[in-house]
């Protein structure tokens, strides 16, 4: 029996659900009532019947459903064994799951700081200012001197002088 191909709104709404709720397109198409990943990603590229925005605002929410989980994984204690091999027998420890969630913590923040960088990405602000705080300014004779001393100093690195550069 083939896996489906064909198209139908019915089948990209519970598609665009499942996504929505946070599940991997790999995990949704991975049922044996579902198409290929291939397809879909097909139909996406090909805006099968305006399915591509449907699409995208469901990876997007899913996104939400996934920094959500993290917060659930990193409130909620899993206790299980940890077994170590020593010379005079198996030591085995129970306890809470830590490192193990901090994985799963670690690579759902990693996985959405790459997709949406901007929402769940580390900021950075850098910050130039000039004395007391102030805004940088250069006139016209400090910003030509400033140019000048750039192309000596790349004159001189390139005709092979150890000189001090002075930028």
């Amino acid at each position: 029996m083939g896996r489906i191909s064909s198209y139908t709104p019915e089948l990209a709404a519970k598609i665009c659900e499942r996504l929505a709720a946070g599940e991997s397109l790999k995990t949704i198409c991975s049922d044996d009532d579902m198409p290929s990943e291939a397809t879909v990603r097909g139909w996406v590229i090909d805006d099968k019947e305006g399915f591509a925005a449907p699409y995208c605002r469901a990876r997007d929410v899913g996104l939400d459903c996934l920094a959500d989980a993290t917060i659930a994984i990193a409130d909620t204690p899993v206790e299980g064994t940890k077994t170590v091999e020593k010379p005079l027998g198996d030591e085995v420890t129970r306890g809470d799951m830590i490192e193990h969630r901090r994985l799963q913590v670690d690579t759902r923040k990693w996985y959405l700081a790459k997709l949406a960088p901007k929402r769940y990405g580390e900021r950075l602000a850098h910050e130039i200012s000039g004395p007391n705080g102030g805004p940088v300014v250069l006139d016209d004779v400090a910003r030509a001197a400033r140019i000048e001393a750039i192309f000596a100093a790349a004159k001189r690195r390139r005709d092979g002088d150890s000189g001090e550069d002075l930028v």
